[in-house]
């Protein structure tokens, strides 16, 4: 699996379209304010109240999340510097980065009406955006910018995406992700290709920076030291479960199931500070860790008779937005629509049970001199 070529949300704004399944991304946005908040302000009186910012949203993806995290941005730098008591907001260039299949186009048609809004919901009111927006496409595991040039980076929901699937001496047989099944050889391979490719980014984004920028990092993770804890792989035994199923009935073949395993890692809190401290070019200011129900991928205008199948239906058509590519890519078309089905069923079955969420590990950093 080349993951630069298969790994992306699903484009477009169709039912299954990550741009109106992304309820629980915009959600962890939305909780992580304060941190970003915190970091703006900091670093805008470090780098004595500039005229220009450079920033970066690494892993945009597409669909309305990929503009609001821009707006949030521009509004908070907005509100810093009249905190200061500064009568001009500086100009901000936001580069938006994912891979190159990425659905950049859906991203682009949205950016007039983008800084239509943002003109009008800005306290000076100036007549021109303060905000100028640019594609790069490309993997963060790679430079993407020039040297010194970025003045604060973000990133939600990317980094848990490795750069690989994980080169495995042993098969993970019957799991497409680690599993308390999964060999031992097969955690490791997963924890040293994390270790390998958040060291790169880190260095990566060590060069591109300037001396005192930031950096605030939300990752799908998990409060467990175990890398096979339920809080981080449930979500994909489901969808293991729903393959198995298929193959016991003749519908997939089990080589492929045995072949096939998700380029993603969750890591603890511990292991993103190790990191940081092992690459030595950051430091530390926040790292905090918090929790986002699955139902959140539902809205807030249910009753509770239908509630449940729709929460459930829901956090299926979400992961379908985020998984669809990878699974189509293995297996293909034929049995997409019955995976999906059957990993719906699973998940509306598993939060009817229990309380199901998703784990998060915020880090903000500060770009030592």
């Amino acid at each position: 699996m080349d993951v630069t070529q298969v790994l992306r949300m699903n484009g477009g704004d169709g039912d299954y379209s990550y741009s109106n399944n992304s309820l629980l991304p915009r959600k962890v946005i939305s909780m992580t304010k304060p941190i970003i908040d915190d970091a703006l302000t900091n670093l805008y009186s470090a780098l004595n109240f500039p005229k220009t910012l450079i920033m970066a949203d690494l892993g945009c993806s597409s669909g309305p999340n990929t503009l609001l995290v821009a707006s949030e941005l521009v509004k908070s730098v907005d509100k810093i510097r009249q905190k200061f008591g500064n009568d001009e907001s500086p100009e901000i260039q936001i580069y938006l980065n994912d891979l190159p299949q990425n659905d950049f186009n859906t991203i682009f048609l949205s950016v007039p009406k983008f800084r239509k809004n943002l003109t009008n919901q800005m306290v000076s009111n100036n007549s021109s955006s303060p905000c100028y927006i640019s594609g790069v496409p490309g993997s963060f595991y790679t430079r993407l910018f020039l040297r010194k040039s970025l003045h604060f980076v973000y990133s939600s929901y990317s980094l848990m995406w490795l750069s690989q699937v994980p080169e495995m001496i042993d098969i993970n047989k019957g799991n497409i992700y680690m599993s308390i099944t999964s060999p031992p050889s097969v955690i490791k391979a997963y924890r040293e290709q994390f270790q390998k490719d958040f060291s790169t980014f880190l260095k990566c984004r060590a060069d591109e920076m300037v001396s005192e920028g930031r950096m605030v990092l939300t990752i799908l993770g998990r409060q467990s030291d175990d890398p096979c804890s339920k809080e981080c792989c449930y979500i994909w035994d489901l969808l293991a479960a729903s393959l198995k199923d298929m193959v016991t009935e003749g519908l997939i073949e089990e080589e492929k199931l045995d072949s096939f395993n998700i380029p993603q890692y969750t890591p603890s809190p511990k292991e993103v500070c190790n990191e940081v401290k092992k690459e030595g070019s950051f430091m530390i200011d926040r790292l905090e860790v918090s929790e986002v129900n699955w139902d959140a991928s539902t809205g807030n205008n249910l009753n509770l008779s239908e509630e449940e199948d729709v929460q459930g239906y829901n956090m299926g058509k979400c992961m379908r937005a985020v998984a669809e590519p990878l699974v189509l890519s293995h297996f293909g078309d034929s049995t997409i629509d019955e995976v999906f089905k059957r990993y719906a069923e699973n998940i509306k079955s598993s939060m009817s049970r229990e309380k199901t969420k998703h784990i998060n590990v915020t880090v903000s950093v500060t770009r030592k001199g």
